[in-house]
């Protein structure tokens, strides 16, 4: 792949960006263009592909932890901080209209939302979307984290925390680091389970959300719920 610099004009990120729009460059282009250098003997078009390749594409990119991205050769902590204030860029303007107005207003939304947060993560992990009485949104909280395979989670901590944050309603959102975002029985179980100990205390459990690779899946449409 040619370095930036050997590119015409009308070819390089920046200017096509400004020319053409930002739906006009691949993945790569996009990246590189907020990578801005690569490495010694590495092109910056080079380094937007192996990151891209070692977060499993743009989903897993924008899910990645600091973590994730130190253990990427050629992210130092300028390239890190960059991606990281643009995902929660990213996670900030598909919460804010959540916590405006009610959030089956924009179903889709919701499911991008925690796909954000949630997909392309090694473990498995477990959260909560907590919503007021008008089912907006207050704060999505990670509680759980498992294995590769299971997570523990305790439905006295969903109640306690739900009690904490005065919620009148909340969503249940969990990965599948297998990228298959189909219920398990488990799920099933661990849903009705949630859903009994929230009764007890007028908390309603309006979905289950799993996230896959490029998947989320409710519950709640599946008649699961």
């Amino acid at each position: 792949m040619p370095l930036l610099k050997d590119l015409p004009v009308d070819q390089r990120p920046r200017e096509k960006l400004l020319a053409r729009g930002p739906a006009a460059l691949a993945d790569g282009e996009l990246l590189a263009l907020l990578l801005r250098t690569g490495l010694a003997g590495e092109g910056v078009f080079e380094l937007a592909q192996r990151v891209l390749a070692g977060c499993g594409g743009v989903a897993g990119l924008l899910a990645a932890t600091p973590e994730t991205l130190s253990r990427i050769k050629g992210l130092g902590p300028a390239k890190r901080a960059e991606l990281l204030a643009v995902m929660e860029l990213a996670r900030r303007a598909l919460a804010e209209p959540m916590r405006s107005a009610p959030v089956f207003d924009a179903p889709q939304t919701v499911k991008d939302y925690v796909a954000l947060q949630l997909g392309g993560r090694e473990h498995e992990v477990f959260a909560v979307l907590f919503l007021d009485s008008q089912h907006r949104l207050i704060v999505m909280e990670e509680l759980f984290r498992g294995s590769l395979s299971q997570t523990s989670v305790y439905p006295r901590e969903v109640v306690r925390r739900a009690l904490a944050l005065n919620a009148g309603a909340l969503i249940l959102a969990h990965n599948h680091p297998s990228g298959l975002a189909e219920p398990s029985r488990a799920d099933e179980f661990l849903t009705q389970t949630l859903r009994q100990a929230l009764q007890l205390v007028d908390v309603r459990v309006l979905d289950h959300l799993v996230v896959g690779r490029g998947c989320v899946v409710s519950m709640a449409e599946r008649g699961l719920l």
